[in-house]
């Protein structure tokens, strides 16, 4: 018998994890969990007699050996900043590895010597990045092949709740890590349009906006992604006049947020004073000008030119942050309370479900026809455990981790899945699944 090894057991494994047990008994491999938390490892194994729990502490570099050690293949599924250390672990070890993170800098690095010891890095293998790779890449390669020319590609893919769960004036509630969520986009955003590299610098991130539509459910705002301009390369458009790649959220969700971004609510650098005692008043007003008789929702309304009655500022009254009720949150930055807060409200229901929507967008031009071709995926979550996050997530990484163990990828060194050895049997296999995308073609008429 042989041995997957993963690290983590949080929210994106369920899928991942199920997945490889159904197919244990076929495969010949058990399956070994390791966790800060032991009992969520062992509930997300059921009493499956291929599985094994078993209690992790990361920083502890001899029993992260040895638990590698032991494995044929290693899934990190913890956080991204882990996957160099546990990398190198593998390394020493021999051991093939898979991630869904993106590749950072450190674990490209790593690609000669994983080369020279014939070992797999196999990553982005998630939703984004993961499957809006691998979706791409086959339209791209299709149009390719029949002798097209690709003049734009925007693609896009938000976390959001379902339609039937959608019961808040934001239309928003958190699907994943929600520090990842309120530190959203802070940097410069830098894509190319009609020829032209634009940047968009963070205080004006949620204000340049584009908008989508997706069949059946309706029109969504769209923010650019920190960087777009590197995916020229990586799609094989290294001439391509527009790309754009962005985050998806409801229609309305970004201008509101943009509130929280100009007034510096969503400052991750500094503490502030006395946090354990403000209120969430004092809080949005201690970024205000001071005013003898003004209220404070006044304040808001009258330095962002909002109706006092309007829809941004009910999302701002919804949200609590005119409250006089204490945050009671020790030496806290702007962005922790915020984060705070919009736990408390935007928290999955018991009986939630989330979404997932993802969508390319193309022109073209095949000889003398130019077209567009739209291409959307939406899933939908079965329940708190089966989020649509975990299945998109956990999913593609679970067949690429099959397909490693049975021989089905001759490479080595750190990979993506943007050949079409990789992403056409994972795709295939995840339409099979219901993981499917629905294409629209028309035809652009000048």
């Amino acid at each position: 018998m042989k041995n997957i090894l993963i690290l983590g057991a949080g929210l994106s494994t369920a899928s991942l994890i199920e997945y490889l047990l159904r197919h244990a008994s076929e495969g010949q491999w058990n399956l070994t969990v390791a966790d800060i938390d032991i009992e969520t490892a062992r509930e997300k194994l059921g009493d499956h007699p291929h599985g094994t729990a078993v209690l992790l502490d990361i920083f502890n570099e001899s029993q992260t050996a040895e638990l590698i050690s032991g494995a044929d293949l290693v899934i990190s599924m913890l956080p991204a900043r882990f996957h160099p250390m546990v990398a190198a672990a593998c390394l020493e070890a021999g051991k093939s590895m898979i991630t869904a993170s993106y590749v950072s800098p450190e674990m490209k690095r790593l690609d000669y010597q994983a080369k020279s010891r014939k070992l797999l890095f196999l990553n982005e293998l998630g939703v984004d990045p993961g499957i809006d790779h691998m979706s791409a890449m086959r339209i791209i390669d299709r149009i390719h092949g029949q002798g097209g020319k690709i003049l734009s590609f925007r693609s896009y893919t938000g976390g959001l709740i379902a339609p039937d769960s959608d019961n808040n004036p934001w239309n928003y509630k958190f699907t994943w890590n929600p520090r990842n969520v309120v530190l959203a986009g802070q940097g410069t955003a830098s894509f190319i349009r009609n020829g032209e590299i634009k940047y968009i610098p963070y205080h004006q991130l949620f204000r340049r906006t584009f908008k989508t539509t997706v069949a059946n459910l309706g029109e969504f705002d769209v923010y650019a992604n920190r960087d777009s301009l590197s995916y020229r390369d990586f799609y094989n458009l290294p001439d391509i006049p527009t790309l754009i790649r962005g985050t998806i959220r409801k229609a309305g969700f970004c201008e509101a947020w943009d509130i929280f971004v100009q007034l510096g609510m969503t400052d991750d650098s500094y503490v502030m004073e006395n946090t354990e005692s403000l209120t969430y008043r004092q809080f949005i007003n201690s970024f205000l000008k001071y005013h003898a008789t003004d209220s404070v929702e006044r304040k808001v309304a009258r330095l962002f030119k909002l109706p006092e009655e309007g829809e941004i500022m009910k999302k701002l009254t919804w949200l609590g942050v005119f409250e006089e009720r204490v945050i009671a949150l020790k030496n806290a930055t702007p962005a922790q309370i915020l984060q705070h807060l919009l736990e408390e409200k935007w928290k999955l229901g018991p009986d939630d479900k989330d979404m997932i929507v993802m969508q390319h967008i193309f022109e073209y031009e095949i000889g003398e026809r130019r077209q567009q071709l739209k291409s959307s995926l939406v899933v939908i979550g079965t329940d708190q455990k089966h989020t649509a996050m975990a299945i998109t997530v956990g999913t593609p990484v679970a067949i690429a981790a099959k397909m490693v163990m049975n021989g089905e990828i001759p490479e080595y060194g750190v990979k993506v899945p943007n050949t079409p050895n990789l992403y056409l049997p994972m795709l295939n296999e995840l339409e099979a699944l219901g993981i499917s995308f629905v294409e629209e073609v028309r035809e652009i008429r000048e």
